[in-house]
């Protein structure tokens, strides 16, 4: 019996919005978009990085956005155009005991990535529905399964992104068969965002910074190795193509074996 091969997706007239974009997942998610074809539109903070990022990918746009605001949501809607793919990956972190965990970084964190994910998919989601194909995908995380202490904001808005997305993926596949919605739930990946960490679970746990990527971020993975931001474009592509046809609502783990134990 023959193999049934690869298949590069071929993403040309299709139009992408990555949020988070300027750099670690969302711009490895960008450039391979654009690299399958798709118009790009790159949207993060303004400023060099963001720059920078889209002068990268030919024929990118870029569109700065505050996703705390809500206004800065609603014009990112607005100024995006047709949007065919969305993938919602900006995030941040803060770690800190619930005790000593501030009320506004608590709020921060389930704007950017709980509240801003929502209204991209309320703005967006009806222009899938009318052109007859759409992808919407949400980085969620590992912490979007199962917690870790000293992250309650982003364990809370990881794990809500993903009832978002099993919620409005019943929604429209009852719409259109082609529209399907998806969460990628990754665990540790080399960005800027993990390398950040690393002070803040030095003091949480008491260790050496330079114990905090074996001892804390990986100590859960069956595999010790940190995730590509390659590798997490790549799974996007997947979920773009028509090999997944037969998925929707899923929340796809990434986890180096952290859910086998």
């Amino acid at each position: 019996m023959a193999g049934l091969g690869s298949v590069e997706t071929d993403l040309s007239g299709k139009r992408a919005l990555v949020t988070g974009a300027a750099s670690g997942i969302g711009l490895a998610i960008a450039r391979h978009l654009g690299d399958l074809g798709a118009a790009v539109v790159l949207s993060d903070l303004a400023g060099e990085r963001l720059d920078s990022a889209v002068a990268g990918i030919p024929g990118a746009e870029g569109q700065a956005a505050d996703l705390s605001r809500r206004s800065d949501v609603h014009d990112l809607v607005a100024r995006s155009g047709a949007v065919d793919i969305l993938v919602n990956n900006a995030g941040l972190q803060h770690v800190s005991p619930i005790e000593d965990f501030d009320e506004a970084k608590f709020d921060l964190l389930q704007a950017v990535m709980l509240a801003a994910p929502f209204m991209l998919i309320r703005g967006l989601l009806p222009g899938m529905y009318e052109r007859g194909w759409g992808r919407v995908i949400n980085i969620s995380s590992v912490h979007g399964l199962v917690a870790s202490p000293y992250k309650s904001a982003y364990v809370a808005a990881k794990h809500g992104v993903i009832g978002i997305t099993k919620a409005i993926a019943l929604e429209a596949a009852a719409r259109s068969r082609d529209v399907t919605v998806h969460a990628i739930c990754p665990s540790y990946v080399r960005t800027p965002l993990v390398e950040g960490q690393v002070a803040d679970q030095a003091k949480a746990h008491g260790i050496p910074e330079e114990e905090v990527v074996e001892k804390v971020l990986l100590t859960q993975n069956a595999v010790k190795r940190l995730i590509e931001p390659g590798d997490v474009a790549r799974a996007v592509e997947f979920l773009c193509s028509e090999m997944a046809w037969t998925m929707t609502g899923s929340a796809l783990t990434m986890d180096a074996g952290w859910l086998a134990h």
